[in-house]
């Protein structure tokens, strides 16, 4: 669903899935290719950094051969000052090159992990806000969370360090060994031999550690949803006084994520242990034969000590390689997550060709509703919706009251088009809301939903949230049209004051005043009320009813309300239950019809007779 990058990636993480070892790190190339000049300056650093790093050898032995062998034939000890001189200067011109080209290497690919971080961050987070609330049934938020944050580092490190790394060092590692055979290729041949039995037995204990790393963001992940969880239900915790249990649960968690850590970090450290031991001890049993060969005649001291220095160069890449490896199979794992989040594909699309709704008229918009059949993704087998057929004029207000479990919160889902129906059609202004865009349809859709959702922003951008490009003016207008003017000016900044995290410094009653003003800033020609007025005291209530009339004027209104007070003024009120539409009628001819309506009012108004 997401374009660009995301959408690349997506078809790419199959086959990351499948493929072991390494291969889910090709899944990064959609994100890599945009910096391709980036990636070429980094290239050109690296191998002028590499050749400085192999002349370094070659310069010692001109300095012990030229120089101080010089020194050891005259015996006056007179060395001469210019080869000395000569040497230790392109030495110093070698370093000065190096430093420079390993700066230029590390600002660039330092510069290039946070960039394309940054882009991963950006293209899985707006790929998640995309999804439906179907997407969010089965997946945690802390879950998310942990793959935005923990998963992303570890893909930094590796393309703004392992990867540079991995490159120098193969380059180190080729060049290095080229220059071992130019030196003697006699030991070169005897220690590439012993290296072939030192790799595989590290190249088979990296896939345990491979697995170890993807088991080990896991548990990480799993711990970071618990926390979000139960910090996101603080209250609730601490009024059943469930702070130690949630305590020791989370200990539980992050214990086991320690545990599956520690064995990650143990095979890591054998992993290490093994190449640096069994390749050094390879070098050094050739070195052996090297300094026997100096002692016979066959190598003089400055080839014996470039071929030292070619060996600790080669055997400090492998190491460094090995290292590096231990990074990117860290880092192929995270990448695994985030593709496999990529990867999800919302079942709520836009259409390929969207069809335009007709011009707004001054009447509201026109629903209807056709045997629409619907069953939660996650209870295939109960019908939340059961063959629901209902029209509903243009500027006509129309109140759903029923049972808890009814189907009235599902109807505005469906309405919002968060879910498509199995079955049926539903229809505004004459158009089938799957054929208009997403953001065309819920444009012309206003909820203010039961469980308001307050922001960390001051009230003013909460506010100003149903319509993005409004005016402070028309912002304060419909905070007074939701009787929500007076208490955000007795606010210590008015309306630049911040209301805290998921408005925390409110009432009840208060944020969901903040909601019915951001619903009305919008001015959608369909409104749509989940209990709106179910957290207010009796004065707000009278306030906020009289402001909700005076905007129910010129559009079309649907309520949902447990408290029937609410809706007796409606021009009609449809009674669901088990997700069907059972009575239909205004608050007069239900109550004598004496059906479940009637019950409810009789339950709520103490005056009318039960029937049973």
């Amino acid at each position: 669903m997401s374009n660009g990058t995301a959408t690349d990636t997506t078809i790419s993480a199959p086959a990351a899935s499948r493929k072991g070892a390494l291969a889910a790190l090709k899944g990064l190339l959609p994100f890599l290719r945009p910096y391709r000049r980036q990636f070429l300056f980094a290239g050109i650093a690296l191998l002028v950094a590499a050749g400085a790093t192999l002349a370094i050898p070659y310069a010692f032995k001109q300095m012990i051969d030229h120089g101080f062998g010089a020194a050891s034939i005259n015996r006056g000890g007179a060395a001469s000052a210019a080869s000395v001189n000569t040497t230790f200067l392109a030495l110093f011109g070698v370093a000065a090159i190096l430093a420079v080209a390993t700066a230029a290497r590390y600002y660039t690919v330092s510069w290039l992990g946070e960039r394309v971080t940054a882009d991963i961050r950006s293209a899985v987070y707006r790929h998640v806000v995309e999804q439906s609330p179907e997407f969010f049934e089965t997946t945690r938020t802390g879950e998310v969370l942990s793959r935005l944050t923990t998963d992303t580092t570890l893909i930094q490190a590796v393309v703004g360090t392992s990867i540079s790394l991995a490159l120098r060092n193969t380059l180190l590692f080729v060049g290095g060994l080229a220059m071992l055979f130019v030196t003697s290729a006699k030991l070169t041949s005897i220690i590439l031999g012993l290296l072939v039995l030192v790799v595989v037995p590290i190249v088979l204990f990296g896939r345990r550690v491979r697995k170890l790393s993807r088991d080990s963001q896991d548990r990480i992940a799993d711990a970071s949803a618990m926390a979000g969880e139960i910090l996101n239900a603080m209250p609730t915790v601490q009024a059943f006084t469930h702070e130690h249990i949630e305590a020791q649960r989370f200990g539980a968690s992050v214990e086991g994520a320690f545990a599956t850590a520690m064995r990650r970090i143990r095979a890591r450290a054998v992993l290490t242990m093994l190449a640096i031991a069994l390749v050094f001890g390879a070098i050094v049993f050739v070195l052996w034969l090297g300094a026997h060969a100096v002692l016979e005649g066959t190598m003089t001291g400055g080839d014996l000590g470039q071929f030292i220095l070619y060996a600790s160069i080669v055997s400090g890449a492998i190491g460094a390689l090995s290292e590096v490896m231990g990074e990117a199979q860290r880092a192929a794992g995270a990448t695994e997550r985030l593709l496999e989040l990529l990867a999800v594909q919302s079942d709520i699309r836009n259409p390929a060709h969207p069809t335009l709704l007709p011009a707004r008229t001054a009447g509201g918009a026109a629903l209807h509703l056709a045997n629409v059949q619907f069953s939660y993704p996650s209870r295939p087998e109960t019908a939340a919706l059961d063959r629901v057929t209902l029209d509903v004029k243009p500027g006509e207000t129309v109140a759903v009251v029923g049972p808890s479990g009814a189907g009235k919160t599902t109807l505005f889902q469906l309405l919002l088009r968060f879910y498509d129906p199995q079955a049926g059609n539903i229809r505004l202004d004459g158009v089938d809301i799957r054929d208009l865009d997403l953001h065309v349809l819920r444009d012309a859709i206003g909820i203010v939903p039961q469980d308001t959702v307050i922001f960390s922003a001051n009230a003013l951008e909460n506010i100003r949230y149903g319509r993005s490009d409004a005016t402070d003016a028309e912002v304060i207008a419909a905070a007074k049209l939701a009787a929500a003017h007076e208490f955000i000016e007795r606010l210590p900044e008015g309306y630049q004051s911040y209301l805290g995290e998921r408005g925390v410094r409110l009432s009840g009653g208060q944020r969901q005043r903040i909601a019915i003003a951001r619903a009305l800033l919008k001015n959608p020609p369909l409104l749509l009320l989940d209990e709106a007025t179910s957290a207010l005291d009796a004065e707000s209530e009278r306030l906020v009813q009289r402001a909700l009339e005076a905007a129910m004027v010129g559009r079309t209104t649907l309520i949902i309300a447990h408290r029937l007070a609410t809706v007796q003024r409606a021009d009609r009120i449809i009674v669901m239950e088990d997700g069907r539409i059972v009575e239909t009628g205004t608050h007069a001819s239900l109550v004598a019809l004496g059906g479940i309506y009637a019950n409810l009012a009789a339950l709520q108004f103490h005056n009318v007779h039960v029937v049973h």
